[in-house]
């Protein structure tokens, strides 16, 4: 493995924004991310516990009995790390997560049914009418295939009852939502081929690459490297 930061990097001069939201299909590199993102900006994280949730192996082995309740732990959860948002210095708010507050809407729709969504939804309104928006959202993609070869590689045996038609339907949904999605300044990253956890060259470039998107949709698209 390579040091994190064999020269740390030069941000004395440039405009950092001081919420980030990483965001992307299970096995994507998010937590990673953030983390060394929190780490060379010195920013606070807030970041998922998928462990916690009493009810997530359930869902993945069980879906039409436990999607429900899973969801919703979620939602709670989600919602009280952006607590923490509303009850910090929102005029200077400097934190990374791991994810965005409406990808719980993502996870719904792909694995709730009608009568169920519908209930959700109703929790939903109530629980984040005023979550703040972050100044930057990062979209990690990748194919099926290679989420699939990273779960499996995982420590987390919890993560392993995934099967491919699952991280199919959450792929399409997560692609459906960023297409249309506005509300903040997007970059859509191609990690299929990014090493962000050990590869100190393929997380320098990304994060200069994130520094210029400071408004609209741009796209990282890195040429793969030996």
């Amino acid at each position: 493995m390579e040091p994190l930061f064999e020269k740390p990097l030069d941000l004395s001069d440039r405009d950092l924004p001081r919420y980030i939201a990483i965001e992307g299909p299970i096995g994507v590199g998010k937590t990673t991310l953030a983390k060394r993102l929190a780490q060379t900006f010195n920013y606070d994280t807030l970041l998922e516990n998928t462990g916690a949730n009493p009810f997530l192996e359930s869902a993945y082995t069980d879906p039409k009995s436990a999607a429900l309740p899973a969801q919703l732990f979620f939602l709670f959860h989600r919602s009280q790390l952006i607590q923490q948002l509303r009850q910090g210095d929102m005029f200077e708010p400097t934190h990374i997560a791991d994810f965005l507050m409406e990808k719980d809407q993502v996870f719904a729709e792909a694995t709730l049914g009608d009568e169920e969504l519908k209930l959700y939804q109703q929790v939903y309104e109530q629980m984040t009418f005023d979550a703040p928006g972050p100044d930057l959202v990062v979209y990690l993609q990748a194919p099926v295939k290679v989420l699939h070869e990273r779960i499996q590689q995982r420590a987390k045996t919890l993560d392993r009852h995934i099967n491919i038609d699952y991280l199919n339907t959450l792929n399409d949904a997560y692609m459906r939502f960023f297409h249309f999605y506005d509300q903040s300044p997007l970059l859509i990253v191609n990690a299929a081929e990014l090493d962000l956890a050990n590869n100190e060259e393929h997380y320098r470039k990304l994060v200069e690459h994130m520094l210029t998107a400071t408004s609209g949709r741009h796209y990282y698209n890195p040429t793969p490297t030996l």
